[in-house]
């Protein structure tokens, strides 16, 4: 037994002693026990008691019974289950009467089967074929003769009486049953029936019906052993019972919708909690189930771990499937970016929330696995908080982040050249708020500043809003720039995730599969959050969460097409946990953007291109403008002059079901309609002049108030 040894300082009386005697004069001075420094008797390290006399950390009584309405809530659930299985049940017998019956016939077949032996005197028979053989092989013999008369006659004897016997008992039972009274044949009825269905059943059949519906997964020490044993994790003995076994120190036991469990492995056998979670897919195949279904993770020194405690968890279905779990941010009417987020729940159903002040957070898997909605989680919960600034670009230029127009501080839609000059002077305007921030901080005194980063109190006494950087679809970006402007462009990201979360920087990026040509590892490595969607293999999960992620268990590949919205979550170099996300659609996330514009205004925090925007001018005047003329104001947000041909493809972008089939005939017919009058019908855009559109024609097309309101 290892035993756990409190520290002591030990001190030199004698010099205590003379301390004291100097500061009080001669004599004897007593050192008190409760003086700081002296340890009693029985907390010394050198006292082989310590352990013995230690009073144990369990309490006394057992949950349920540590207060007076703990004990009336359990025995008014007892009462209610009770209650609940007595109307089921109920309902219920006349099938079960049935079944009885049934298994009562068979139970007396399977009786008379057995009793027909003594019955027809089989014990004599044996006799009476040897005697009847050797009459046969010699006819001549009298004596031989005789015996087997004898031994014939016997059995017939025996058989009479046997069968005469109990041909009497049940007449006697059968007139005794007759002249009972009705209630006493029932009860001599149930006497009987209940042996003889006894005896008839099987090793499957079951009498009464199940309440709940059957697990669809067991647990035993025996099955977890057996597993890890197939797993090669566990050595083999000459058999099962010889060969070493994991320690359990809780479970199997029921856990909500699963079975948990922690064990340990056995020493000498050179396997650790990392090999175990190696070997995820291969246990949940000898378990029967789904590696879906197995949750494990280490138990670290803090929690009372060490190198080879493993707990794991086993669904007893899939759970990540179900109906989606509405975003608490969708009924919110403000938060604090300083507290954690609510991102979603884990197979257990416990709430995760993931801290995004001081981190960087990087979004990665499959199109069409609700990454990007699980990306505008986060930024959702920075619209809620009037003091949080927002600069977001979007590489595919789609209808998902055009809400945020209402509130970004800046706007980047779509990878067109424009787009990515756009892009370039956002990170300039970010990095030089940081310098600038930088500065500020470091003047101020370390009673307003102590650890050198931006506090809550900064925020509001300096006009220091928090700035939220959200860019999605990065690859877009570094497919379609240049080398020289790529590798600036990275610099500077990698700058703002790396030295920004200090100046109150908060960087949410967002791709698929990251290789080293669309999100190079120098920006990927320095990210502190990490979410991942379904993607195809180890090493795309590996890509996005991190190298040597899977190993350890945090493997995004295992997700299917049916885990939308759910994807593996790394908070830590050995924390991760599989979330399915909250769920926050199109037309939700549009009203967070409502509500955190009416949050920005009533604070005097609605900046930028936000406090330009048109649509929102107009709304706030009461005043209708065409949407056609809205969404060309929006995709020309960055280019005075675009080709009808962009245009088109870029209102295609923004909204598919509206302008998937418009051509340039309808876009100019609905344009002209709308009060668009073109100066000119070709746009020259790099010496190069094709049929296109001006944007100072599409404003035109405005009221002028509304401009002047929008400041544009």
């Amino acid at each position: 037994m290892t035993e756990c040894v409190k520290e002591a300082v030990v001190h030199d009386l004698d010099k205590r002693r003379a301390v004291k005697a100097a500061d009080h004069g001669p004599g004897p001075v007593d050192v008190p026990a409760d003086s700081p420094g002296v340890v009693e008797a029985v907390d010394r390290a050198d006292n082989p008691l310590v352990d013995w006399l230690t009073v144990p950390d369990v309490p006394v009584l057992p949950a349920w019974a540590r207060s007076r309405a703990s004990v009336i809530a359990n025995v008014a659930a007892l009462g209610r289950l009770t209650w609940w299985h007595a109307r089921y049940h109920g309902v219920r017998a006349p099938k079960y009467l049935v079944k009885a019956v049934a298994l009562a016939a068979r139970g007396f077949f399977r009786a008379a089967w057995g009793l027909w032996p003594t019955l027809s005197a089989q014990d004599h028979t044996a006799a009476v074929k040897a005697l009847r053989a050797q009459s046969k092989a010699k006819p001549e013999d009298v004596d031989l003769a005789v015996r087997l008369q004898i031994a014939h006659a016997a059995r017939t004897h025996t058989r009479r009486w046997r069968f005469g016997a109990a041909a009497t008992a049940v007449a006697a039972a059968v007139v005794g049953v007759a002249l009972l009274p009705p209630l006493a044949q029932a009860g001599v009825g149930a006497a009987v029936i209940v042996p003889l269905a006894h005896l008839g059943r099987g090793k499957e059949t079951r009498l009464l019906d199940q309440g709940a519906p059957p697990l669809r997964v067991d647990m035993s020490a025996q099955q977890l052993n057996e597993a890890l044993r197939a797993a090669s994790l566990l050595k083999s003995g000459k058999s099962d019972e010889d060969g070493p076994k994991v320690s359990c120190s809780m479970g199997p036991v029921r856990d909500g919708r699963g079975w948990a469990v922690i064990f340990d492995l056995p020493r000498g056998g050179g396997k650790t909690a990392s090999d175990v979670l190696a070997k995820r897919e291969v246990i949940a195949q000898e378990l029967g189930v789904d590696e879906i279904q197995v949750i494990m993770s280490r138990v670290r020194a803090a929690k009372g771990g060490n190198a080879g405690r493993v707990s794991m968890w086993v669904a007893d279905d899939d759970p990540y499937l179900g109906t989606p779990n509405p975003s608490p941010l969708e009924t919110a009417e403000t938060f604090s970016i300083w507290e954690p987020v609510p991102f979603g729940q884990d197979a257990r159903g416990t709430r995760v929330h993931v801290p995004v002040m001081w981190q960087s957070m990087f979004f990665g898997g499959l199109p069409r696995r609700g990454k990007t909605f699980t990306q505008r989680l986060l930024t959702a919960a920075g619209l809620l908080d009037a003091y949080v600034r927002h600069y977001v670009a979007d590489g595919k230029g789609g209808a998902d982040w055009m809400p945020m127009k209402a509130v970004a501080h800046r706007l980047v839609m779509g990878a067109e050249d424009d787009a990515i000059t756009a892009l370039k002077a956002m990170l300039a305007e970010l990095l030089a708020e940081m310098e600038r921030r930088f500065a500020l901080l470091r003047d101020l005194p370390t009673s307003v500043c102590p650890e050198g980063k931006l506090t809550p109190e900064i925020v509001a006494r300096y006009n220091l809003p928090v700035i939220f950087v959200t860019i999605d679809e990065l690859q877009e970006y570094f497919t379609a720039m240049e080398r020289e402007d790529r590798e600036q462009v990275i610099n500077d990201l990698c700058r703002i995730a790396r030295r920004g979360p200090a100046a109150g920087f908060i960087s949410n990026f967002a791709s698929q599969r990251p290789d080293a040509e669309s999100v190079p590892a120098k920006l990927r490595e320095i990210i502190t959050i990490r979410y991942s969607t379904q993607v195809v293999d180890r090493t795309s999960s590996d890509m996005v969460l991190g190298k040597g992620k899977a190993a350890q268990g945090a493997d995004a590949s295992v997700l299917s097409e049916e885990h939308k919205g759910t994807g593996v979550l790394v908070t830590g170099p050995a924390s991760y946990v599989t979330v399915r996300a909250d769920y926050l659609d199109g037309p939700a996330f549009a009203a967070v953007c409502r509500k955190g514009r009416a949050l920005r205004e009533q604070a005097g925090q609605l900046t930028g291109d936000a406090a330009g925007d048109v649509t929102a001018a107009a709304d706030a005047a009461g005043i209708t403008v065409a949407p056609i003329v809205s969404d060309v104001l929006d995709v020309m947000r960055h280019s005075p002059r675009m080709y009808t041909t962009d245009l088109l493809t870029a209102l295609v972008n923004l909204d598919e079901d509206t302008y998937g089939d418009l051509n340039a005939e309808t876009l100019a017919s609905e344009l002209e309609a709308a009060g668009v009058k073109r100066s000119a019908k070709q746009v020259k855009i790099n010496g190069k002049a094709l049929a296109g559109y001006q944007r100072r024609d599409i404003e035109d097309a405005v009221p002028a108030e509304l401009l002047l309101a929008a400041g544009r």
